[in-house]
């Protein structure tokens, strides 16, 4: 890997020293600093011009510290003289606010699209982004990338023939019904009505779910309303056994116990997309690679080959 530097942030170095293990390229030093006035200083300890540049940087807890620490990154690099610059970024967490859906509210996905941009970002590679739309913000080159081969390849172990994928709302149906060809099992969706962040009622299970093996598909898990509520809805319908799966396992304020807790859950499995920390697991979490995949798209970035057709659900 010739003319390439790899740099990570703060968010998750494990993952980008993971990366470049599979990419057989070293992880460059980066420098974080904090001033008196509580302002970050960034510094890229090793030589960008004309390089192909790599910032491998989710947007994870606290965001906005993570955020401003990657434009700077990106501005840094812009200023040592990158060939081009690619932001690594296995989780995007503003794409979630993809839409006006109140006044007097700001599309924030649509905006740090732009900041990043106009910091200096040539190309983007993203991870299993909340709203597909997303993608179309960025006015820039965007590889966007799921996780679905490595979530099937770790259920694909198990007596699949009497298995259904369920996703908890009609919005993620697409991606659980693109998971569900690829295990050869027939899917099933919530019906979802969401009122606040954490208050979500789903009213009915669309799909023939009784009496079978569920594996319940979301794209990320934040407080887990939503599973917990649709959990109810599946035990009404007396399924055999529940099994949970998402690529971003954010799990906040105790959604991995709360879950975990569920005597009929077996299993919860998720991504290394976002960094978990130890004392938050629990004996049912399975935690899966991601960082293969992301080595190769990068490869392939790096060297102008096609990455969708690695990719292709």
């Amino acid at each position: 890997m010739r003319d390439i530097a790899v740099f990570s942030g703060s968010a998750h170095p494990e993952l980008a020293s993971e990366i470049c293990d599979h990419l057989g390229a070293p992880l460059s030093p980066t420098r974080v600093q904090r001033f008196a006035n509580d302002c970050l200083e960034v510094q890229l300890q090793a030589n960008c011009r004309e390089r192909d540049v790599f910032l491998i940087q989710p947007l994870v807890p606290p965001v906005q510290e993570h955020l401003v620490e990657l434009l700077l990154m990106l501005d840094a690099a812009r200023g040592a003289s990158a060939g081009r610059t690619t932001v690594v970024m296995p989780h995007f967490a503003y794409a979630r606010s993809d839409k006006k859906d109140a006044p007097r509210i700001s599309i924030g996905a649509k905006l740090v699209a732009d900041l990043l941009k106009s910091a200096g970002a040539g190309r983007v590679l993203a991870l299993t982004m909340h709203s597909p739309q997303v993608h179309g913000f960025f006015s820039i080159p965007v590889d966007h990338l799921h996780a679905l081969h490595e979530l099937a390849t770790h259920f694909q172990r198990y007596d699949l023939s009497n298995t259904v994928v369920v996703s908890p709302d009609l919005g993620n149906a697409k991606e659980a019904a693109a998971f569900a060809r690829i295990l050869g099992t027939p899917v099933a969706a919530g019906a979802k009505q969401r009122f606040a962040d954490d208050k979500v009622t789903i009213s009915a299970v669309i799909g023939d779910v009784a009496g079978r093996d569920v594996i319940v598909l979301d794209d990320e898990i934040a407080k887990g309303s939503t599973v917990l509520e649709l959990l109810d809805r599946l035990r009404e319908q007396k399924v055999r056994s529940i099994r949970i799966a998402c690529t971003h396992g954010l799990f906040a304020a105790g959604a991995l116990k709360r879950l975990g807790d569920q005597p009929d859950v077996l299993e919860i499995v998720c991504t290394n997309s976002v960094p978990i920390a130890v004392e938050k697991r629990v004996p049912k979490l399975e935690v899966l690679s991601i960082a293969p995949a992301l080595a190769e798209a990068m490869r392939r970035i790096h060297n102008g080959e096609s990455v969708s057709t690695l990719f292709h659900a």
